[in-house]
């Protein structure tokens, strides 16, 4: 075997040791309702959420499609610079959303001592950032697609 299959192997195993042992604490503290977490949001998940989200991203492909022309940005393909912080900022609705939607906080003042306030209004700053910063970087795309495209007499 080859150092980098070592060092792979040897990550594979660290990364397996730290799911067991993660998912031992979890499971001492209660199995049933940690179990039952899991298997609601596996239905959740494939019943409601993903139907959800990939027909609005096939509404959106199927209407680029029809419309070409709406698919660019000064020749920029952009759906990727809006899928990207959509999915993030999903994925942080969906890990804090007891805590964004105070469905929690009296439990969660009760074990941090600190109030559920502010989770709403930082999970709109960061979505509010990740937007920003993904139309920064189509900006710059798209700026540096047009440096290219123009010709060495031109400047």
């Amino acid at each position: 075997m080859t150092r980098r299959e070592i060092t792979q192997l040897v990550a594979l195993l660290a990364s397996f040791v730290l799911a067991g042992y993660a998912g031992f604490r979890l499971l001492a503290g209660n199995p049933i309702g940690t179990g039952a977490w899991f298997v609601g949001s596996a239905v959740v998940h494939d019943l409601v959420l993903f139907p959800l989200y990939a027909g609005v991203d096939a509404a959106l492909v199927l209407l680029l499609r029809r419309r070409p022309e709406l698919a660019t940005v000064a020749g920029v393909p952009w759906l990727n610079y809006l899928r990207v912080p959509a999915v993030i900022s999903g994925l942080l609705l969906l890990v804090w959303s007891p805590l964004i939607l105070r469905l929690s906080s009296a439990a969660y003042r009760t074990a941090s001592g600190l109030p559920a306030q502010p989770f709403l209004l930082r999970w709109l700053a960061v979505t509010a950032a990740l937007f920003v910063i993904s139309a920064l970087i189509l900006g710059v795309r798209v700026t540096m697609s047009h440096a290219g495209s123009t010709p060495r007499g031109a400047r």
